[in-house]
């Protein structure tokens, strides 16, 4: 039976959906127990230990899951399997090592914190090194078999293992220290659960593991540019981690804690609300991929794209729809969420990164799902390069916005040679027009906002505003876009269709 893409997309929109609201809640219960300092601790030793992750894995369960759609595509049941068993070899091949030394040579990478009390916490990472790479393995099985719905509840139950410990370890910690390390452990063993689940579910479901020779040279040429860009982005943020705090006290004179407390606020409190599409772009990269995947491999030159101008379209359509809220209601939500006022106002002089974002991170994952891996690590590289640039010049004159600044030029220049490459590759691509509409719904749907925002502040809380002006803003942009043939209710009859 055919998988209804539009059923798919959308229960691992709510799962995710669920799951993001249980890591908001999260960070709020964080940010008011162990406060900014804590918060900025613990992102520091989770920031450095992505490295190392997205270093053993993070290209893997793409391309495993690719090669499943390969051999889906040529009717190869074998090859299905050689390709999980890969995924395992070559994840434990890096990690078992890295564990070792990390674990008995922890003195040596002390340099990698701006903070001396981060390197004790890190360590209560390691082990999850090897036990949630292997997860990832499976994560892959799971996209490239579309089986859509373990995956959703695997994530799910993941993150309520390390939202519940987490809340009952920290109850009542008044120091930031011990607080950040309890808070820690929580994630080891939200891995430990998810690579035990997802284990059993692969097994159950007929998973098996065969001789994965024949595998691994296209696993390893796949997989180890995507790594090597995904390890960038984790060496990036563990960069930022350091410099940014080092830059902040040079400029401002501040010591190591108002430091580290002004990083939280900004990427602990802040990035996250903005980074709130991440969820319903990956939801739909999730369940688009395997299927480009087989179409591109079947030549189905007008289904992919197809494919892809919906992905493309898919992802502006968010960062409009939810572009004026966060304008619109920035400082109300740093303050209902954070009780802080300068978390709100980044994210509302920032909201429009969304654009840029969205777009960089579908046609990124678009493009990986054609074969062309080399060339968007290439794409990103140079982003990045710009992103640091930033830091490293604008900190002392614009403090941690030059943060977001650069984040706005990596998504900015990436989605753009992103969008270049997909017009040379699908000939007859559409969405300038798309997007040149989304960009004047977004203004005038943050000036209908500002100024609905001007009257109801004069009468209701900061709760209110939030209750009443998110769902106007949504409504107003929504029907904006249907007035202009960009947003139709075709999806949702799918949606309750059968198959």
């Amino acid at each position: 039976m055919k998988v209804n893409i539009y059923k798919s997309a959308a229960m691992v929109t709510v799962f995710s959906t669920v799951e993001k609201m249980l890591s908001f809640f999260y960070r709020i219960v964080l940010s008011r127990i162990i406060g900014a300092e804590g918060l900025g601790i613990y992102q520091i030793c989770l920031s450095v230990f992505a490295v190392f992750l997205t270093a053993a894995s993070s290209g893997v369960p793409v391309t495993v899951s690719r090669l499943i759609a390969k051999s889906n595509a040529a009717g190869d049941t074998k090859g299905k399997h050689a390709a999980v068993t890969a995924g395992v070899v070559a994840t434990l091949m890096v990690t078992i090592p890295m564990a070792v030394i990390l674990l008995f040579g922890r003195r040596l990478f002390g340099f990698l914190f701006s903070d001396d009390r981060c390197l004790d916490i890190f360590i209560i990472l390691v082990p999850g090194l090897i036990l949630t790479s292997i997860y990832a393995v499976m994560r892959g099985s799971f996209w490239g078999n579309k089986q859509f719905l373990p995956y959703s509840v695997i994530e799910l139950l993941e993150d309520a293992v390390m939202v519940v410990l987490g809340c009952i370890l920290v109850y009542g910690v008044a120091d930031p220290m011990i607080g950040a390390k309890r808070a820690t452990i929580a994630v080891l063993v939200s891995y430990v659960f998810s690579f035990i689940v997802s284990l059993f579910w692969y097994f159950k479901k007929g998973g098996r593991f065969k001789n994965p020779k024949k595998q691994l040279k296209p696993l390893f040429s796949s997989s180890t540019p995507i790594t090597a860009m995904r390890t960038s982005t984790s060496v990036l943020n563990s960069a930022v981690a350091v410099l940014l705090p080092l830059l902040l006290m040079k400029a401002y004179g501040l010591n190591n804690s108002e430091a580290i407390s002004l990083y939280g606020v900004a990427i602990g409190m802040s990035v996250p609300i903005l980074f709130i599409p991440s969820s319903l772009i990956g939801s739909i990269s999730v369940v688009v991929a395997p299927e480009l995947s087989e179409n591109y491999y079947r030549k189905k030159t007008e289904l992919v794209k197809f494919d892809v101008e919906k992905s493309v379209k898919a992802a502006i359509f968010i960062a409009t729809l939810l572009v004026p809220i966060l304008f619109i209601l920035g400082d109300e939500l740093g303050q209902f969420l954070y009780s802080n006022e300068m978390s709100g106002e980044i994210v509302h002089n920032c909201a429009f990164i969304l654009f840029p974002m969205c777009i960089a991170m579908i046609t990124t994952t678009v493009l990986n799902s054609m074969n062309c891996e080399k060339r968007t690590l290439i794409y990103f590289i140079i982003g990045a390069a710009a992103m640091l640039i930033s830091i490293l010049a604008l900190t002392k004159f614009v403090g941690v916005y030059s943060y977001l600044i650069g984040l706005s030029l990596n998504f900015l220049i990436t989605s753009v040679l992103n969008l270049l490459l997909l017009r040379k590759k699908c000939k007859g691509l559409k969405f300038v027009k798309y997007t040149l509409h989304a960009v004047l719904v977004v203004a005038v749907a943050c000036v209908f906002g500002e100024l609905l925002d001007g009257i109801i502040s004069r009468y209701v809380s900061t709760v209110w505003q939030i209750v009443i002006l998110a769902p106007a803003s949504l409504v107003f942009t929504a029907a904006f876009l249907y007035c202009l043939e960009m947003f139709t209710f075709r999806p949702f009859k799918k949606l309750v269709s059968r198959g």
